[in-house]
Order: structure tokens, then sequence, then C-alpha cells
């Protein structure tokens, strides 16, 4: 759901899709860098909250997990989006509630409430609790650490010893008013497994050994299955696996503690789930908003902060390690240690490409031809300026639109308000997955190679610029934590 949210969020944010016919014209406005790339975020939300009916829970997430680049504006744009996610999910419960939906309208706005059961705790209690989030941090690392292998090689017990009490359990091949404990779990909806491990005052539901073997068994699943090309998710298959052995170590505390086993489950699963994504705030509103338990905050936190801190030792989130694995262009939240002892020269390869405020079409030819890169300095020199100087930052994506325009002079002078004469403001927005103006696309003769044309029109003259001796990790800082894409070393002097 996360990732459906995010793909019609990249949809919109590219105009729509001319292939379906599902363009509109108002859409144009958010063809750019930072509108993209908050509906994108607002889309990771509304997936969170649409599939755990949790939208505070969803906004932290977007927060915690989505976002590099955070600001007011879009928090506030977040929250509208899951509110409405939250208005149209209640609006479709009860449209659904005379079971016309299937399983959609099970369970209304609370999962899996587990606020009937009575929350005391004493030190043995804590214990267990620290336990927990022990062992949630060290089967989490391992989680992380198998599917990064897994991932990379890719280039039952019928026993019927209790009387069914509940509709969510399978009585598989066991007579009449029984049930397989096993098939409970294995065989049912991934939500009705889940209800059944966090079902309170069921002590003796489901057996140590049932509770061992599934958890075994959803663990190595989850382990293979994720990553290949299937909608498996790895909310659900963590829940499930930390909720199967919070029970089981709920059981084996059995005899000394005053907490309900249910809850044992709860915690198991947030102790897997911050062991495995290592996220702290927006999983513990998420639990809270799928649970209903306020009670128990003070054990989810503690649970979340033990298994974080102790899967952090032994190696990174499930998050980082994909995208690290997939060779995603990413930039950590800080600086590496070395970079302190650098400085903004020590790391700016050469040759500088620049451009002149008026330049020869040839010559920006030429560049584009030869260099990968996107973004170019724009310098103006006399008879423009008195002397050398930065004018601004010039887009790849925008000096192609120009040059298909070819709006060319034979001088070399400033062609003025020309360029927005001929050429709509909206040619120059960002274009959606290969559908921008492209080199092959040009059809530049020889006679206009030796014309010039004035990049002035489309130079960013605000471009973010550092002074060549700043410190290395605080250029990189500044780069990440305001979403730049290019940042301007300058030289401390004219020489």
């Amino acid at each position: 759901m996360v990732h459906t949210g995010a793909c019609i969020a990249s949809l919109i944010g590219q105009g729509g899709s001319r292939k379906y016919h599902l363009t509109w014209r108002w859409l144009r406005y958010f063809k750019n860098d930072r509108d993209r790339r908050d509906l994108i975020t607002c889309g990771a939300a509304a997936g969170v909250a649409s599939a755990f009916r949790a939208p505070v829970g969803g906004v932290l997430f977007a927060l915690e997990e989505a976002a590099s680049w955070w600001r007011s504006a879009l928090l506030w744009r977040t929250f509208f989006t899951t509110a409405v996610v939250a208005i149209v999910l209640r609006a479709f419960i009860q449209l659904c509630s005379t079971g016309t939906c299937g399983l959609f309208g099970e369970g209304g706005l609370i999962m899996y409430d587990v606020s009937a059961a009575k929350v005391a705790y004493s030190v043995p209690d804590i214990l267990a609790v620290i336990l927990l989030g022990v062992i949630g941090g060290i089967f989490g690392s391992l989680y992380n650490y198998l599917v990064d292998k897994v991932l990379r090689t890719y280039s039952i017990i019928n026993d019927c010893p209790n009387t069914d009490l509940s509709g969510n359990y399978k009585s598989f091949q066991c007579p009449p008013n029984h049930y397989n404990d096993l098939a409970s779990l294995f065989l049912n909806t991934n939500d009705d497994a889940i209800r059944n491990l966090l079902s309170t005052s069921t002590t003796k539901e489901f057996h140590i050994s049932s509770l061992f073997i599934f958890f075994i068994a959803i663990y190595c699943l989850g382990v293979i299955t994720y990553g290949i090309a299937i909608p498996s998710g790895l909310f659900i298959p963590v829940i499930l696996a930390g909720a199967g052995y919070g029970r089981l170590i709920g059981r084996l505390f059995d005899p000394i503690t005053k907490l309900d086993v249910g809850l044992f489950a709860l915690l198991g699963a947030a102790s897997f789930l911050g062991g495995t994504m290592r996220m702290t705030v927006s999983l513990c509103v998420i639990l809270l908003e799928l649970t209903n338990d306020l009670l128990l905050l003070p054990l989810v936190m503690l649970v979340l902060l033990i298994s974080k801190t102790v899967g952090d030792m032994f190696n990174h989130g499930v998050y980082d390690q994909i995208v690290k694995l997939k060779g995603l262009p990413y930039m950590e939240a800080h600086a590496e240690p070395y970079m302190k002892h650098l400085v903004a020269r020590d790391v700016v390869s050469g040759p500088l490409i620049t451009f002149s405020g008026v330049e020869k079409v040839g010559n920006i030819l030429h560049a584009l031809k030869t260099t990968g890169h996107n973004g170019f300095p724009v310098i103006d020199e006399p008879p423009f300026a008195d002397a050398p100087e930065l004018c601004g930052l010039v887009l790849r994506s925008h000096l192609l639109v120009l040059l298909k325009g070819k709006i060319f002079s034979r001088d070399r002078v400033l062609s003025g308000d020309e360029v927005v004469h001929r050429i709509s403001k909206f040619d120059f927005a960002k274009a959606g997955s290969g559908k921008g103006v492209k080199l092959e696309d040009l059809d530049i003769k020889d006679e206009e190679m030796d014309m010039y044309v004035d990049l002035h029109p489309i130079t960013n003259t605000s471009p973010y610029t550092v002074v060549e001796t700043m410190s290395l990790a605080k250029a990189a800082v500044l780069f990440r934590q305001l979403g730049l894409r290019h940042m301007c070393v300058v030289p401390k002097s004219q020489g």
C-alpha cells in the first residue's frame, strides 16, 4: 500500500498519463522536483494510513522514513492527506458493514483491539519486556542480514487438543467443535492470524510448540519472499513473526508475569518491527492506533528503543540495506567522520564545464554530448558584467527545451523576453519518466552551430553556494537537509 500510494502520487506529479489519456491541465502545476517529492511523501503516508487505519502513524512514517527533507508545509499536507484517508475509510467501512464487501468492512478503524486486557505490570514483567526488546533486536538484525544474503543470490503437526471458541479458528482435519491451533495461524488470512495472536484472555489457545513452528516458518518465509516481484510487503510478515515469538515468551513467563499473552504478542511485534526497520516514533503510534491500548504506551516505547539499539549494534535497517543493495543514489543523514578533515575544494573534480550568459550553440551542444552533468554554472563576462561573476545555474533539461525552440541570434546580444513569448513556461516543467526532450530530438543545422543563445531567461540566479574552504561535513549536511540537487563551490578570491 505504501508503494501503491507513492506510485499514484508520482503519476499525478508527472501530470498524469498521456498513454492512457489520464491527463488534466491543472496537474502541470505539480511538474517540478519539490512538489513531486512532496506528493510521493504524501502518497506513502496515505498508504500506511489506509493499510493500518493509522492516520497519525502514516504522517510519522513519512517523517521518519519516507522523506529525507522535511518542512512545516509538508507536515500539514501529509496530515491533510491521511485525514482524508481516514474519512474515506470510515465511509466505506460503514457502507460495507452489511458484509457485501467481503472482508473490507471487518474490524472498524481499530483493526486489532486489545484494550479489554488489563494492563498491570511489575518488575518481572519489565524484565520480560527488556528480554523481548533484546530478542527483537537480535532477530531483526539477523533478519536483515539474511534478507541481504538471499537477495544477493537471486540475480505440520495435525493435533486437535482444543475446543473451538472463535470463528477465526480452523478445524482443519479435526472433529466438530475442535480446532487445529497451527492451522488457525497458517491457513487464515494475515489479518485473522494477527488477530488470533493478539487475542487476550486466551492464555493456552496456542501450544508453545505450535507458536515456535509458526515463528520459524514465517521468519524463514519472510526472508525468502521479501524483495521478489510480488506485493508481499514487509510489515505484515514481521508483525506475524514478532507476535508469534512474543506470545511464545508470554507463555514461558506465564508463571511469574501479570501481563496477558496477547499483550506479549503485541510487544513482540513491536520489538521485531524495531529490530528490522529501526524506526521508533512512527511504529509506536501505528501500533497504538492498530490496537487502541494507550496504557501499553510505556512498554511499547521501551521495547522499540531496546530493539533498535540492539539491532544498530549489528547492521543497518532493512530499508537502508535495500537502497544500498539496489545501488540507488542515497545520502546518509550524517556526514562520514573523514569529511571533518576535508574542505569542499578537496572533492571538486575537473575540468569545470561552464557557460557564458550568452553562449554559442555549438559549445552548449558539445558540452551536453560529452558530459552527463544535469546542471551547469553560468558565468557572466564583459560586456555583460564588469568582471567574471557567477550568474547562476542552468539545468540540462531546460537547455534542451531552449535549443529545441531555436531562439538563436547571429550576434552575441541579450534576447530579452523573446524566450517567454515563444516558449511556454510549462514546457520547462519537470517531465515524466522518459518523456522529456532528449539530445537526439534536437535538429541543429551546421549554420546554427555558430549562432548565440541567451541563457539568462532560464538561469536560476539564486543557486546555493558555499566557499571552497567550507568543511566538507558541513557542506554535505547542508546539501542533504535542504534537498539540493546542485551546490556551487566558489573560490575565495578572483585569482
